[in-house]
């Protein structure tokens, strides 16, 4: 077995992405580094400006900086159901600020502030399947115990480092998606064929240009 992954199904799948109410929604520009917990040496791999999500009253709900050039995996992953396997798993992808506590599909709590961002595979152990048409996920950990921009980080500490971005023992989860087929603009905030709503932004990963899509708002249909 690749991995023991000590978390079930339910609520792996459950705790896909901070739940906001759905509606309309825009992205602005966000000047300068994040704040918080976020330290230096994350800070200085982030790229200058991120992106804020608002929704139609003009409130910001979160913002994302990522970062500016990811690490590359050894042995890039082609599979049909991986999306970014040039990524190097448990690689820092970026930084998520939540301005306010929000709570996730079931009614979990996602407290306030900054969270780094870790790719990762969902795990082909039988106990995952029909989690997404993708394998490809981020882990939120709380910026304070992710003080690391370069290293990549094992899976199963990452899972551990996450449980402590919810007021429950799981981890936080975020789905990554395709970028838009029809929008070629990037920053640009996107509606998917799930009726999700992701942000598409350009980094780059060894060097290389790399287009990516993050899942902001959404429901989990399953």
């Amino acid at each position: 077995m690749r991995r023991v992954v000590a978390f079930s199904l339910a609520s792996f799948l459950l705790l896909s992405i901070a739940a906001f109410a759905q509606g309309t929604y825009k992205i602005e520009t966000t000047k300068g580094l994040p704040g918080g917990d976020v330290s230096q040496a994350i800070q200085s791999t982030l790229q200058s400006q991120g992106e804020t999500l608002v929704d139609s009253s003009g409130k910001t709900l979160c913002e994302v900086w990522l970062r500016k050039d990811l690490a590359a995996a050894k042995n890039p992953d082609s599979s049909a159901n991986v999306l970014y396997g040039k990524i190097a798993e448990g690689a820092l992808v970026g930084v998520i600020h939540f301005p306010e506590a929000t709570k996730d599909y079931r009614g979990q709590g996602i407290k306030a502030g900054y969270y780094t961002l870790r790719y990762e595979l969902i795990p082909e152990d039988g106990n995952h399947m029909g989690v997404s048409q993708y394998r490809d996920f981020l882990l939120l950990v709380p910026a304070a115990k992710d003080t690391d921009g370069t290293t990549p980080v094992s899976f199963d500490d990452a899972v551990k480092l996450s449980r402590d971005s919810t007021n429950t023992g799981h981890p936080g989860v975020m789905l990554l998606d395709s970028v838009s087929d029809s929008n070629k603009t990037f920053p640009a905030v996107f509606q998917d064929y799930s009726q999700n709503w992701a942000l598409q932004e350009e980094t780059e990963v060894g060097g290389q240009k790399l287009p990516l899509a993050i899942v902001l708002v959404g429901q989990y249909q399953g």
